[in-house]
């Protein structure tokens, strides 16, 4: 009886969980969506902002970015080659010494044609909220147009603007062919965006402020 009753008490909280968990998320994914809506552009039809926001991906061995990465600086490198963006904060993770994210997208902008004064290192990018919160507090960005990927950038933009920085997106689909890798960003969204609307809502700060930096000051001149 008692056995009986814990089983069926365990399996309605089980339930009232899973009902839970599927509320805030589809509650997190409106709030992104709802947010981002209208400020997503293709390169073309972007307008210009002062600054390219790129965010980090992974780098391989030898400091060469991976092709995700490597996809976004190309939108980067087009938006300014048109002369829709003056400067680039490339935004990532170097926690370890052996792992260099920005540094690898400065090294690639450069080889592709970027001038090095254009180019803005955030070193403490660690994830999304933290490259848009560093973004605006440390580097005193206000107005950026955000690069990553497709699947992504909803995200990027939503959380970039809920954090004072009047962004907007393009994002890139070009590297739809590694499938397996694409659709494991897209699953990835649905969690996200969980974490994303949480972190706008407590207004925590990056894992490291730091103090203000002029980089992006001195780039645009």
């Amino acid at each position: 009886m008692l056995k009986n009753l814990w089983l069926r008490r365990s399996i309605t909280a089980g339930a009232l969980g899973a009902i839970l968990a599927v509320a805030v998320t589809a509650a997190s994914l409106s709030w992104v969506r709802g947010t981002a809506a209208g400020h997503v552009y293709t390169l073309d039809d972007v307008p210009p902002a002062p600054v390219a926001l790129v965010l980090g991906a992974q780098i391989n061995p030898g400091g060469q970015p991976s092709p995700f990465l490597q996809a976004r600086l190309e939108l980067a490198r087009q938006l300014y080659e048109s002369g829709k963006v003056t400067a680039i904060l490339v935004s990532g993770d170097h926690a370890n010494w052996d792992y260099d994210e920005p540094g690898g997208m400065m090294v690639w902008l450069v080889s592709h044609g970027v001038p090095v004064s254009r180019v803005v290192l955030d070193h403490a990018g660690f994830d999304t909220y933290d490259s848009c919160s560093r973004a605006r507090r440390i580097f005193g960005v206000r107005q950026a147009i955000v690069v990553t990927q497709g699947f992504h950038i909803e995200r990027a933009v939503a959380v970039c603007r809920a954090l004072g920085v009047d962004a907007t997106g393009v994002g890139d689909d070009t590297v739809r062919q590694y499938k397996q890798t694409w659709l494991r960003g897209e699953v990835r969204e649905e969690f996200a965006a969980v974490k994303a609307a949480g972190d706008v809502l407590s207004r925590r700060d990056p894992i490291f402020l730091g103090k203000h930096e002029t980089g992006i000051r001195d780039a645009l001149g």
